[in-house]
């Protein structure tokens, strides 16, 4: 298998311990119920950070049992169904029964888990921190022995467990989750309503922060705390919770999300004619739209940083010569001409403009190139 798509901190002294041992190894996956209108009225949990971990847990041998705030169904936010990891677990019956009937967090015994998961999802930054039980279920398995992993906006859950001793959960140990950075980015229809920023929060109790750039993978662990950036970390952080059970994950075929997310850590390693072969050796094995979003974004959050605009420019191009949206050639240019190469970005306007006479986004760059 090709490098490890994740950028992983593993915390020196501080390696992963098997959970107490229980009868049945279950794993709690916790999920917020906040979610609506698959999103759109009110946010919910990543269906994908579910499918992806219950999938890899289930592939391990490990049982499952879903738990929300309130009981009963949950929404998750809007998701490709199509995808392979969303489809199997939809066509899990036992799956969907769980989801229809998750069990009320205040009605649980943290006993019976040898690791509690919370998923992420903007819902969790709403109900997950001020649910009490959820608080007091998490503090009473981490006293008991059990792994506490979190992904995305999961960690929300975390930050204000106090444990038996009154201690904090969090502070003093390594963690991550969506950044602040992320959040600028991806968070502002619900995140003036959030109460607190993730990040923000996590530092302030104590918390060791750590992040990749925007969007990629990142998996820290300390001890028997596990947590993940972003929806793209999802699988590391369920494979360390197999690992922290004392279990070798069985192996897989990477899904298409982490082979493109390995293919952008190639590049931005160094070996760009190594990404950009395997991309056109196998390109339906990539998620080209991917790529591309994350070059398009990292060039947004670049700013004035020059090294971060051209490793975003290099993202970009990479999916460029597989995929025909104006938008993106267009993203491209702007890039080139912000780091002053004026005919490079001249090319790719002109490129849209011929494909897209009179398109106003890219006669109005156009315009700024020839100022």
């Amino acid at each position: 298998m090709q490098r490890s798509f994740v950028s992983c901190l593993l915390v020196a002294a501080l390696s992963l311990t098997p959970a107490l041992s229980r009868a049945a190894d279950t794993v709690l996956i916790v999920l917020s119920g906040e979610g609506h209108d698959a999103g759109k009225t009110r946010p919910g949990y990543e269906f994908d950070e579910l499918s992806q971990a219950w999938l890899i847990f289930k592939a391990n041998g490990l049982a499952v049992e879903v738990a929300s705030p309130q009981g009963g169904a949950v929404e998750a936010d809007r998701y490709n169904a199509d995808e392979p990891f969303n489809a199997a677990l939809l066509a899990d019956g036992n799956a969907m029964r769980q989801l229809a009937h998750t069990r009320r967090t205040d009605a649980l015994d943290a006993k019976d888990y040898a690791a509690v998961y919370v998923v992420g999802g903007k819902g969790a930054m709403f109900d997950l921190p001020r649910d009490t039980a959820l608080q007091q279920l998490i503090a009473r398995a981490w006293d008991a022995g059990a792994l506490i992993a979190a992904v995305c906006h999961g960690p929300a859950a975390l930050v204000d467990v106090r444990l038996a001793d009154g201690a904090s959960l969090i502070a003093g140990r390594h963690m991550t989750g969506f950044s602040n950075e992320e959040e600028a980015i991806f968070g502002k229809k619900w995140a003036a309503e959030f109460p607190w920023q993730l990040e923000d929060a996590a530092r302030a109790r104590g918390a060791l922060w750590h992040e990749a750039p925007l969007m990629l993978p990142r998996l820290v662990v300390d001890g028997r705390l596990i947590t993940g950036q972003n929806p793209y970390s999802t699988t590391a952080v369920a494979e360390a919770v197999v690992r922290g059970l004392g279990r070798t994950p069985v192996a897989r075929t990477p899904w298409r999300d982490e082979a493109s997310m390995a293919l952008v850590q190639r590049l931005r390693d160094g070996d760009a004619a190594g990404a950009r072969a395997a991309l056109a050796q196998s390109p339906t094995r990539y998620h080209l739209e991917l790529i591309g979003m994350l070059g398009y974004y990292q060039a947004e959050a670049a700013g004035d940083d020059a090294a971060a605009l051209r490793l975003a420019l290099q993202t970009m191009q990479l999916a460029l010569p597989h995929m025909d949206e104006p938008r993106l050639k267009l993203a491209a240019a702007d890039a080139h001409l912000r780091l002053g190469a004026r005919a490079q970005a001249r090319t790719l306007v002109l490129q849209v403009l011929e494909a897209s006479p009179g398109m106003e986004q890219a006669e109005a760059l156009l315009q700024r190139i020839d100022r």
